[in-house]
């Protein structure tokens, strides 16, 4: 292992916890510098012990969003204490309520696109398209090809999480017991899932924060659409040495698709539409269109309910029900396609709500630790000191150990002074440095759960040596194509 210079090492550390301060109109209370404070030290403690147990999930079986949560409330009682020690009773507060509305705004979005994607799920979609793929006959290297360019496509759509857990199943059901095919397959859709979210506002949670932000415009993350692709294809294109030519067993099976499922489909292209069209015309967050297509879905699904005589009649229920409780009341009787009752409730229900929770800890500890005076620390180590093309590479190697969301995070709110084309660079060295570990994106860790003991840490590390060629290769290509968005 290379030993790091010492002021690097101070960089790594200052991106892996810096936090964002806020910006409020009208605010007059002077930020204190805590860094070397007793209390500074105390959160950057608290925070590295939380951040240890997210690490150590898959071992403790201990939900990642807990020791965050817990940690958040902690690290912001400690900037309460220590301002209104100063005689500031007001600074945390406005502080805290800033990062709440940057929480809220994600939030929002994330809960619609997701509550969306469980509703095709619930209707039939992802099931009609695993099972067009597995009755095929397709050859072992044409599924691993197909799977990975599904992965590349979808996942700018729905979230690469999503993608990776629908064409793993995929892989695993063609494959069977040959787990040489398995374990490539399963890299080859993280790395696919993963780079094509990196040039999508709604591919990840990172690019989505960048739009939020307004740094990247709608538009112009499509310029990172061809360094994507170099960076799936690069590895691809070395690991489909190791498939083999054979044909996997038949397999036979059938999909029912429920009624309402392409409709729901169309009104999901339309809320993304919506979402667009609120930001970039009407100046508003795109939460609002994301919110506005949820409430056509719930009017949708009030309709398939409708059709299948869903309410009970008033002598069949207590007067005395909520509307909420009679929403989300289970079902048992089947209707006539061989669904279940359609509830739009548990579609929601169905959310990643541990991940939703997880962002919240996240954003709430950088934004506490932020508000100590980590950001500036930071901001010029990393920027000052590297300069903006190493530090934005350096970004890329930290989201493979942490999360990119609170990688990205800390970048946002170092808000440093860089061009677009530096700032397509970290949108897309955030969103594809994940893939270079199994652990380093979400993707990777839901699949090792689902191909347990096929797709594993070691057998990802095994390629990672590819996959870092593809980085290498997507960013020449980045610097190759868009090099006049640099000034």
């Amino acid at each position: 292992m290379i030993p790091l210079p010492p002021r690097a090492f101070f960089a790594v550390v200052a991106v892996l916890f810096p936090l964002s301060v806020f910006a409020s109109e009208g605010a007059t209370s002077t930020m204190l510098d805590l860094t070397g404070h007793w209390a500074g030290f105390a959160a950057l403690a608290v925070f590295f012990l939380a951040y240890g147990l997210v690490i150590a999930e898959e071992t403790l079986h201990l939900r990642k969003s807990k020791p965050v949560m817990v940690a958040a409330g902690v690290i912001w009682v400690l900037v309460a204490i220590v301002y209104a020690q100063h005689g500031d009773t007001h600074t945390a507060e406005i502080a805290v309520r800033h990062n709440l509305l940057e929480f809220a705004e994600l939030f929002l979005f994330l809960l619609a696109a997701m509550t969306y994607i469980n509703a095709m799920d619930e209707r039939g979609v992802f099931d009609l398209l695993r099972v067009k793929l597995v009755t095929q006959g397709f050859s072992l290297r044409t599924i691993f090809w197909i799977t990975g360019a599904l992965a590349f496509a979808i996942s700018p759509v729905a979230d690469n999480l999503t993608t990776a857990l629908l064409l793993a199943t995929v892989v695993i059901a063609v494959g069977g017991q040959n787990k040489t095919f398995v374990g490539v397959a399963c890299i080859n859709i993280v790395i696919a899932a993963n780079a094509g979210g990196a040039f999508s506002p709604f591919g990840d949670i990172t690019t989505l924060m960048v739009w939020q932000k307004g740094l990247v415009h709608f538009s112009e993350f499509f310029q990172l659409l061809l360094p994507s692709m170099v960076n799936w294809l690069v590895p691809a294109a070395i690991m489909s040495l190791a498939v083999g030519k054979g044909t996997p067993d038949p397999v036979h099976e059938q999909a029912v698709l429920h009624h309402g499922a392409w409709v729901i489909v169309g009104l999901f292209l339309g809320t993304i539409v919506m979402a667009v069209c609120a930001h970039n015309f009407l100046h508003l967050p795109p939460v609002m269109g994301m919110m506005t297509g949820l409430g056509l879905l719930k009017f949708y699904g009030y309709y398939l309910k409708r059709r299948d005589h869903f309410f009970p009649s008033p002598s069949e229920q207590a007067l005395s029900d909520t509307a909420l409780a009679l929403e989300s009341a289970p079902v048992q009787r089947k209707v006539r396609d061989g669904a279940t009752q359609y509830n739009i409730f548990k579609s929601l229900e169905r959310a990643e709500w541990d991940t939703l929770m997880f962002f919240y800890g996240v954003i709430l500890c950088v934004g506490g630790l932020g508000t100590m005076g980590y950001l500036s620390l930071g901001s010029h180590l990393m920027y000052g000191s590297l300069g903006p093309t190493t530090a934005n590479i350096l970004i890329g190697f930290l989201s493979a150990v942490v999360d990119n969301i609170p990688v990205m995070f800390a970048v946002l709110a170092m808000r440093p002074d860089m061009d677009l084309g530096q700032w397509l660079l970290v949108t897309l060295t955030a969103g594809v440095g994940g893939s270079l570990l199994s652990v380093g994106s979400a993707a990777g860790v839901a699949v090792m759960g689902q191909a347990r003991g096929v797709y594993t840490f070691f057998s990802h590390l095994k390629w990672s040596w590819a996959i870092l060629l593809g980085y290498a290769a997507s960013i020449w290509t980045h610097f190759l194509v868009n090099g006049s968005s640099f000034s």
